[in-house]
């Protein structure tokens, strides 16, 4: 429920944590918002930092989920947000509880969304609503238009050219970014995220590589929305990449000031792209 309009009675929200600032932000929000915050957050992935910035917390291991719909209704909580990310190849190295393993039974593939989506049906046949945290972080979104600097024809026409190829790997569920330069498509994300991503194409690019990330079609908005930040910054910097489009009003900019002022410093246009401007 967005900030500033009527919470529900017992203004509590959850949240699960994953790795990265997101989780803190939300937090932030929320109990900016008057809401009491109560948090899973996973071992030796979610900042020790949240402890301080929530109501209670309670640690768990990765691929241990049984605790989790317990934890929310113990505690009166009847809406959840999923904020900050986890590493796929947990999926192979962590100990999965009977909890994940009988999400993970009855699924053919391994997608993203489809795992997402399976674990909020459980949350809900329990009562407990899956939200979007975008309602408590509007600000975060990125905005239409250019953010830093011009754009070229040359580095529109590889925005462009990307958006598709990154709408069509999105379509199959394997990732958001792919890294272009010159119609040439240098990367497309998978299991490894986006930095890495960026650094193999950046990479075999040299340089001026054009870095494309937008939201999955029929992606469920609740999680996994596209996400950058000062770390996607200084990794194209580390790579000589020259522009990132993203897609407006549905990406999520990391502290934003921030992420900003270094692209700006560096010559890097950073651009709030939609399906509007396909040609």
């Amino acid at each position: 429920m967005p900030i500033g309009t009527t919470p529900p009675l017992n203004k509590k929200i959850g949240l699960i944590a994953g790795n990265g600032s997101l989780p803190l932000l939300f937090a932030d929000g929320a109990r900016a918002g008057g809401y009491s915050v109560f948090a899973i957050a996973h071992e030796k992935e979610t900042d020790a930092a949240l402890s301080e910035r929530v109501d209670d917390l309670l640690w768990i291991p990765v691929g241990q989920i049984q605790q989790i719909i317990p934890y929310f209704k113990s505690r009166d909580v009847t809406q959840t947000v999923l904020a900050g990310g986890l590493p796929k190849t947990h999926l192979f190295d962590a100990q999965l509880d009977s909890g994940v393993k009988s999400i993970l039974a009855p699924l053919n593939a391994k997608k993203d969304d489809l795992l997402l989506r399976a674990f909020a049906m459980e949350m809900e046949r329990e009562k407990i609503a899956v939200t979007t945290l975008t309602d408590f972080l509007p600000s975060l979104l990125a905005e239409e238009g250019v953010m830093t600097r011009a754009i070229t024809a040359t580095e529109e026409a590889d925005i462009r050219w990307g958006w598709e190829m990154a709408k069509q790997i999105g379509a199959l569920d394997i990732g958001q970014c792919v890294v272009v330069r010159n119609g040439v498509l240098l990367a497309v994300e998978a299991i490894e995220g986006t930095d890495a991503a960026i650094r193999r194409g950046g990479t075999l690019g040299r340089e001026s590589a054009v870095v494309v990330k937008c939201l999955k079609p029929h992606q469920d908005v609740r999680f996994d929305l596209p996400t950058v930040g000062p770390k996607t910054i200084q990794t194209m910097i580390d790579v000589k990449a020259t522009v990132l489009a993203i897609e407006a009003k549905q990406t999520l900019i990391l502290e934003k000031d921030k992420t900003l002022n270094m692209a700006r410093q560096a010559h890097i246009a950073i651009v709030g792209w939609t399906d509007e401007k396909k040609p």
